[in-house]
């Protein structure tokens, strides 16, 4: 019996596959084959249905004590185009956010030196301040570790300062890829995966529900994408925390890593990554395809793939864009809901919780 047959078996019988079948899954380079069972494990899950919501980013910052060999984000203090949003900015922001709509403020932004404890939870405050209606998801892993360091705060005395200030839940940035040997190459100055997984332990203990990411198309091989994938299960297993994956394609515009030749990148690979996501990570309700490094096609294709949610309208993302990526800074509501419509299905506004709140 071939590997795909093996698999195939095994989502008709709602059964979790290995990480011997995943891995055969990506080398088999069967794209529709496997888009299929992909399509069939979605299918039981969500039905028809794709989610998106109106949110808005804000990148408070670029400057960072990290030089991640991938970003083309960070600045040093000193250099040109180095950048920090001061409270006023950070609310005139989020005053946008709010008229235009938004249930979600995405908050992300580089290890800045200089900046105290107390200006994030004030940079809370204002954001809430604002309108209660905004759900605030904020700070990556790797942010809670710098501001627990900064603080002298443990993780769980940190998470609870953010929380009572306003932080609604966590985005899944800085995961990149989890072992080891692929973190030196990349980013040798960040936490370690198993620290990356400690923290969201401690984040979904602490009532909170964040996202996870991954990472992928520059120097890891199929088999860190299915071990990345299984650690993301296991603490799925232990907590039911994660509420969306969200495989992030490399952008190799604008930094070191910009020269790598990665024969698994493009549309094929972006594709089968999120097609067997949805088939191993079976504990994991959402599968989002962001269309800001994907691009819009991908991102429409990837409806009949095993993905239902295309994240949202965004607004102002510079972190994917600064690497090179081709898409729009923002797209509109009525732009989403006609390219979920086209790929015919069925588009369903949500908030950041995953909570219905129309169906187009």
């Amino acid at each position: 019996m071939s590997s795909l047959e093996t698999v195939r078996k095994k989502i008709a019988a709602a059964e979790r596959i290995t990480d011997a079948d995943a891995l055969s899954l990506f080398e088999s380079r069967d794209l529709l084959a496997v888009g299929e069972l992909a399509a069939v494990a979605n299918a039981r899950k969500n039905g028809r249905r794709v989610f998106f919501n109106v949110n808005r980013h804000i990148n408070h910052t670029n400057i960072c004590v990290n030089q991640c060999k991938f970003c083309a984000f960070s600045k040093t203090t000193d250099e040109p185009g180095a950048y920090c949003y001061d409270l006023d900015e950070i609310r005139n922001r989020a005053i946008e956010a709010a008229e235009q709509g938004a249930t979600e403020i995405h908050i992300v932004g580089g290890l800045h030196p200089d900046l105290p404890f107390d200006f994030y939870l004030e940079m809370l405050r204002t954001v809430r301040g604002v309108s209660p209606a905004l759900h605030i998801k904020a700070f990556t892993a790797v942010e809670i570790d710098y501001l627990a360091k900064i603080s002298g705060l443990s993780i769980p005395e940190t998470l609870a300062e953010l929380k009572e200030a306003g932080l609604g839940s966590l985005p899944g940035g800085g995961a990149e890829i989890f072992r080891q040997e692929i973190r030196d190459r990349l980013c040798p100055e960040k936490i370690s995966g198993e620290q990356w997984l400690k923290i969201m332990r401690a984040v979904h203990c602490a009532g909170l529900k964040s996202n996870a990411t991954m990472l992928y198309g520059h120097v890891e091989s199929y088999a860190d994408r299915v071990d990345h994938m299984r650690r993301l299960r296991e603490l799925q297993d232990e907590t039911g925390g994660f509420q969306v994956f969200i495989p992030l394609a490399f952008q190799k515009e604008n930094n070191p890593l910009g020269h790598l030749k990665n024969p698994m990148s493009g549309g094929v690979d972006d594709l089968m990554t999120l097609a067997i996501a949805r088939l191993y990570l079976d504990n994991f309700a959402n599968i989002k395809a962001y269309w800001v490094m994907l691009g819009e096609k991908i991102a429409q294709t990837s409806i009949c793939f095993g993905v239902n949610d295309l994240d949202g309208t965004v607004v102002e993302e510079k972190i994917g864009h600064d690497a090179g990526a081709g898409s729009p800074q923002s797209m509109t509501k009525d732009d989403i809901v006609t390219m979920i419509r086209k790929a015919g299905r069925i588009p369903v506004e949500r908030d950041t919780l995953y909570n219905e709140l129309r169906v187009y």
